[in-house]
């Protein structure tokens, strides 16, 4: 079974000062850094690397998986 980014993506988010906003469609969440007023929607079956840099990208990081 494939391994995914979630937990990391989540982890570097927290630490770039996002916080967990809401739930939105299906599995998906709000993420809301609130310094910033930057949104990121995160998948909660995150199995795709460019997915993750993609997000990573929107929320400012230059972390790549």
């Amino acid at each position: 079974m494939p391994v995914g980014f979630y937990k990391e993506l989540v982890k570097e988010l927290s630490n770039l000062g996002f916080a967990y906003e809401r739930q939105a469609k299906g599995s998906h969440e709000q993420w809301l850094n609130a310094h910033s007023q930057v949104s990121v929607t995160v998948p909660r079956n995150l199995y795709s690397r460019h997915t993750a840099n993609g997000i990573l990208k929107k929320a400012g990081s230059t972390k790549k998986f």
